[in-house]
């Protein structure tokens, strides 16, 4: 799973706390700063958890998709999104959605040990048509040790929170997609006791292509590959079966294979 009972627990509690709000902050003007959402651009955040990364893009008026394989996390985030965003079940390197489907596709510390990253962001670029962010916890941050960005981060000891260098992250990412047009950032670089005493030290740091924050962002620039059908209800065998296909044709086709 994504999000465990652990992670989902953990992470609301940190965000109750005075730092936790304002790491939170920090990742949100990476995240915002390099995507520039537009309103009504359509959005999924797969590894959605809670749901605390979709209330960002609903500020700016973004249509919300939100994916997870916890069903408590899913509930927990119907609370704080309402109606207004679908949710949708669901994990791992195959996601139930058509080519192209959305506009912006965030995998925010979404890829776990066992995981092949590879596959995942794979998928996270085959249903995007812009661009996709990858968000992940910097392996050679200037900000401490791998336990101590977790307990920073509000993450279990037991979390399975994968590290990455920024050059693995884009390593991966030209593996993925040849040629790839990719920006980067991190924030969060000093070690904890600052955020208890000095957090707008951090503030004073830049946020583009620096490679000492805790948390890293990888914005990809995505080839558009969408193509139309014109006569969905005679191709949807065909579209199917080549897995290309206009995403208001195939939507529903997609979701009911797994049922």
């Amino acid at each position: 799973m994504w999000t465990d009972e652990l992670h989902t627990a953990a992470q609301e509690c940190w965000l109750e706390t005075e730092t936790g709000r304002y790491i939170f902050s920090r990742q949100e003007k990476l995240m915002m700063e390099m995507l520039s959402p537009v309103a009504g651009e359509r959005i999924l955040d797969a590894a959605c958890g809670t749901g605390n990364h979709l209330k960002l893009f609903e500020r700016s008026r973004c249509s919300l998709t939100g994916m997870d394989a916890s069903g408590d996390a899913l509930a927990l985030a119907r609370k704080k999104l309402g109606d207004a965003c679908e949710l949708v079940r669901g994990g791992g390197a195959d996601f139930p959605f058509s080519d192209n489907e959305f506009d912006i596709v965030t995998l925010i510390n979404a890829l776990r040990t066992r995981d092949d990253p590879h596959k995942t962001i794979a998928e996270a670029l085959r249903v995007s048509r812009s661009r996709v962010f990858v968000g992940f916890m910097n392996k050679f941050s200037f900000a401490g040790t791998r336990s101590s960005l977790r307990r920073l981060f509000g993450l279990p000891a037991s979390s399975s929170v994968r590290f990455f260098t920024i050059g693995e992250m884009r390593s991966i990412v030209a593996r993925v997609m040849a040629n790839s047009s990719v920006a980067w950032g991190s924030v969060v670089c000093l070690p904890g006791p600052f955020y208890t005493f000095f957090p707008q030290c951090d503030e004073m740091l830049p946020v583009r292509r620096n490679p000492l924050g805790a948390f890293a962002g990888m914005l990809i620039t995505v080839r558009y590959t969408y193509r139309t059908a014109e006569n969905p209800l005679l191709n949807s065998f065909e579209m199917k079966t080549k897995g290309h296909a206009a995403p208001e044709a195939v939507r529903g086709m997609l979701q009911g294979r797994d049922r």
